[in-house]
């Protein structure tokens, strides 16, 4: 009898008991353990929300700037403005904290909440900026958030605990080999395109943006995982592995500003920015998936919710951008009206991109014009 009774104790003890789940439940506790197990997991995802909110802020802050040095009679160079550098600072405390995200959480999971600085972006150019708020705006940031949901609530419960010699491992592991040597075959046969036939279509920009910021994520993560279980007292920081990831990091980032820079320099942001975000999310999601197997045992129907919050999270940041700056440009035509003795031959447009767009000519040209055509008429 007192054998029966010790069996039925251990079972009530066992972790997989329907009975205690439920009772656990009923009792709040389930939630409690699943804050307890995924507690670390958040707050990687709290440092990347605040992360790409500073950068959505330094945007709007140096947006601003250019319109202020914009507006001045002298024009003065931009890296001169104090407010410019502010914007400057708060953008690389937000890639700060954004790289210690990657310390604490699946690079899976952090990627694709970089649509939360197109969300704070679009609602504080409206508060800061005085910008007009569209539907598109509430419709695309309500998707955005409905997909951040998912996808913190069904990302993939791994151990972030990220060591030199688990680094080494997934190094020389089949899949990952594959993949590099695929990734390294596409990037060399968009850059032959590229220099040798001068294709600067956006999608092999991007693309080649991409296949660099796969590399830049998985050294990210390499480098903040050590650097954070370095800070735990087990030292990682005296293994080459961990400046050679440092040195790849550095290096895909500064290659892939530069093909992005080509990129937002051939064709409008607001085309660049949503395109750029849905590759590097997928690029970010497939190294996560392939170098730290991050869903590996996961259930079919986590990965289903997560890449659906993903496709939600993509909806959001298309319909925030969609058509934001053809609206912007919606300006009427500047009728120069009737001159007298002339025949008016049509209207004039200023070109947006310019400094002087929406501001009158100098006064002194515009008279000085006039001498030379009256002095040219008389003679």
């Amino acid at each position: 009898m007192a054998r029966d009774m010790d069996i039925l104790t251990t079972l009530e003890q066992l972790p997989w008991n329907s009975t205690s789940e439920v009772q656990g439940a009923r009792n709040g506790s389930l939630s409690n353990f699943w804050y307890n197990t995924n507690k670390i997991q958040l707050l990687g995802v709290l440092l990347a929300i605040t992360g790409n909110f500073l950068i959505s802020i330094s945007l709007n802050i140096q947006k601003y700037s250019h319109l202020q040095l914009a507006r001045q009679a002298n024009q003065k160079a931009y890296y001169t403005s104090k407010l410019w550098w502010c914007g400057m600072i708060l953008m690389g405390l937000g890639e700060l904290g954004n790289v210690a995200a990657y310390g604490f959480a699946p690079a899976t999971l952090i990627a694709p909440l970089g649509c939360v600085s197109v969300i704070g972006s679009a609602f504080i150019s409206v508060l800061f900026l005085k910008e007009t708020m569209r539907a598109a705006d509430m419709l695309g940031g309500t998707l955005a958030i409905a997909g951040t949901y998912l996808l913190v609530t069904f990302a993939p419960n791994v151990s972030q605990e990220i060591t030199a010699t688990k680094i080494q491992n997934y190094l020389v592991s089949w899949q990952f080999l594959i993949y590099v040597i695929l990734e390294t075959v596409t990037f060399c046969i968009l850059l032959y395109f590229y220099k040798r036939k001068d294709v600067k279509h956006i999608v092999v920009l991007l693309t080649m943006v991409a296949l660099l910021a796969s590399l830049t994520i998985i050294s990210v993560k390499a480098v903040a995982g050590m650097i954070m279980f370095s800070a735990k007292g087990k030292m990682q920081l005296m293994y080459p592995i961990f400046y050679i990831m440092l040195i790849i990091m550095v290096t895909s980032c500064v290659f892939q500003v530069k093909f992005l820079n080509q990129a937002m320099q051939l064709y409008n942001a607001t085309v660049v920015v949503p395109i750029n975000f849905v590759f590097f999310t997928t690029s970010a999601i497939i190294a996560g998936v392939i170098f730290y197997q991050e869903f590996l045992g996961a259930a079919l129907l986590n990965v289903f919710m997560f890449l659906f919050g993903c496709l939600i999270s993509f909806l959001g940041v298309f319909v925030i951008t969609r058509h934001q700056e053809e609206e912007h440009l919606q300006i009427p035509y500047i009728d120069c009206g009737h001159i007298p003795g002339k025949e008016m031959i049509g209207k004039m447009q200023p070109d947006s991109n310019s400094f002087s767009y929406g501001t009158l000519h100098d006064e002194s040209d515009w008279t000085s014009g006039l001498r030379e055509e009256s002095s040219l008429n008389s003679s």
